[in-house]
C-alpha cells in the first residue's frame, strides 16, 4: 500500500528554505528547536446562540466547510445573569487543525484569504502572545472561498490562533513573514 505523499508548497518552502533561514539567523544548532507551526484553532463566538439554538448549527456547518474538519461546540464555563446565560450554554464555535491540514489552511490564509479582506494593508504585528502564537481576527466568513454567500443568514467573525512550536515572538514573526504572511508597515 503506498501513502500519499502529496505534501502542500508551502510545507515545501518551509522544508527547503524557512527552516535553513530560521535556523541561521537565530543560530539556532538543534533542528528540532526550529519554530514549526503546531496546530491552528478556529473559533467562532455566537452570541445569538443564547436565543435562538439553529443558529449554532448553521455556524458549524460554515466553519466545517471552511476548515474541512467537524467542529466542536464550546460551552459557557459560568453563568452571566445579565446576558441570560447558564453555565454549559452553548456559546460558540470550534475546531483544531493538526499536521496537513492545518498547513493547507495555513497556505489558503495567507494566498487566497487575506488578499480578499477590504481595505487590506497587511495583518497587526502586536497580536502575538508571549509564546509566539499569532492571534488573526477576521471580521466576515464570506472572505473565505468555501462559503456560498447566498447560503449564510448573518455576516459572521472568527478568530483564527496559529500555535507555533519552539517560538518566541520575534521568532514566530519571522517565520510567518518568510511562509509569506504579510504584516503591516511602519508597526513595531
Amino acid at each position: 500500500m503506498q501513502r500519499n505523499t502529496c505534501m502542500s508548497g508551502i510545507v515545501v518552502m518551509y522544508q527547503k528554505e524557512v527552516s535553513q533561514k530560521l535556523k541561521d539567523e537565530f543560530s539556532i544548532k538543534n533542528p528540532m528547536a526550529i519554530p514549526i507551526v503546531e496546530k491552528i484553532v478556529l473559533n467562532a463566538s455566537v452570541v445569538d446562540a443564547i436565543s435562538n439554538k439553529e443558529v449554532l448549527e448553521k455556524v458549524k456547518e460554515q466553519l466545517e466547510v471552511i476548515s474541512g474538519q467537524k467542529p466542536k461546540i464550546t460551552r459557557a464555563k459560568q453563568a452571566i445573569s445579565n446576558f441570560k446565560l447558564k453555565k454549559g450554554d452553548p456559546v460558540g464555535v470550534m475546531v483544531t487543525l493538526r499536521g496537513r491540514k492545518a498547513w493547507y489552511f495555513l497556505e489558503k490564509l495567507i494566498s487566497v484569504v487575506t488578499p480578499k479582506i477590504r481595505d487590506f494593508r497587511g495583518v497587526s504585528q502586536d497580536k502575538f502572545d508571549k509564546f509566539g502564537n499569532y492571534n488573526l481576527g477576521i471580521s466576515e466568513q464570506i472572505i473565505f472561498p468555501e462559503i456560498d454567500y447566498a447560503k449564510i443568514d448573518k455576516v459572521r467573525g472568527l478568530v483564527v490562533t496559529i500555535v507555533i512550536k519552539n517560538g518566541n515572538p520575534q521568532k514566530s514573526k519571522r517565520l510567518l513573514e518568510l511562509l509569506g504572511l504579510p504584516f503591516k508597515k511602519g508597526e513595531v
